[in-house]
């Protein structure tokens, strides 16, 4: 008997439901003209903030860079340490060397597979006695959409003095206590690859944060640290979300409760059918 396999994802299915929105999104900035940093992107991370709950969104190339471009915004380089969990994508230790830090791992939860807060302090303890490179930030992962535990993370952060960054690539409308992931750090990073719960057709990439001066920064830094056209008073460099991708993914922002319903409840239907 021939068997049809089952795809992960139908990438395809994501435009076919939306095809009319998305052509008219695609249309509208082929005719205006503008495809970088323009109309369209600044509504997209408007309505991205608004539905994370946070003030600030600024959109970037991709999920690695919105972590380096996080971190450097911070103030985060050579000489510093960042604890982050080992597991995770490659992309949040990607990110760490790329700002020139040494990334620390730190082992998970057993149950939820995410950071966990004792061996973190323990790390941080341990790192610090031995000397060499300073501990200056954590950054705290919410893997397969199930949500660190973030306030014991953010209180082990404040007795330290680190920087709590998280990485919520895998997390879009995970919720705390009624609070979207990347509203409980000092700054919050998300992808857009096509294969997340908001997914772009390429490349993209968000920062969160409630800091305005933080928010304004990473501006910067995302296009050759540019505060004034033209003038780099920062190091910098070029990560932006394009027209296209930031239309698109307004469209898809939409729709992402409902399809976040629709996972909930098919996830529901395979527990119930796996049960021993």
């Amino acid at each position: 008997m021939t068997q049809t396999p089952i795809a992960i994802v139908d990438l395809k299915k994501s435009y076919s439901a939306y095809r009319a929105e998305i052509d008219a999104a695609v249309a509208r900035v082929m005719e205006s003209g503008w495809y970088i940093l323009g109309k369209e992107g600044e509504a997209f991370e408007e309505a991205f903030a608004q539905w994370c709950g946070v003030p600030h969104a600024i959109g970037v190339a991709n999920g690695t860079d919105a972590i380096v471009v996080a971190l450097r915004a911070l103030g985060i380089g050579e000489g510093d340490a960042v604890f982050t969990v080992s597991h995770t994508a490659v992309a949040t230790v990607a990110a760490i060397e790329l700002v020139g830090a040494t990334p620390v791992l730190v082992d998970i939860e057993a149950e939820a597979y995410t950071l966990d807060p004792v061996r973190l302090e323990e790390a941080i303890v341990a790192f610090a006695k031995a000397g060499g490179a300073r501990p200056k930030a954590v950054i705290a992962v919410h893997i397969y959409g199930q949500a660190c535990n973030m306030a014991a993370v953010a209180e082990i952060c404040r007795r330290h003095d680190l920087k709590l960054v998280e990485d919520c690539a895998q997390a879009h409308g995970a919720m705390i206590g009624g609070v979207h992931v990347g509203g409980f750090g000092d700054i919050a990073t998300f992808s857009f690859y096509p294969t997340k719960n908001l997914g772009a057709f390429g490349d993209g990439g968000a920062i969160v944060t409630r800091d305005a001066k933080l928010a304004e920064i990473c501006r910067a830094v995302r296009q050759y640290g540019w505060f004034r056209h033209y003038h780099s008073d920062i190091v910098g460099q070029n990560s932006r979300l394009d027209e296209l991708q930031a239309a698109i993914l307004r469209v898809k922002l939409r729709h992402l409760g409902a399809e976040l319903t629709t996972r909930r409840a098919i996830a529901a239907r395979y527990n119930a059918g796996l049960v021993g």
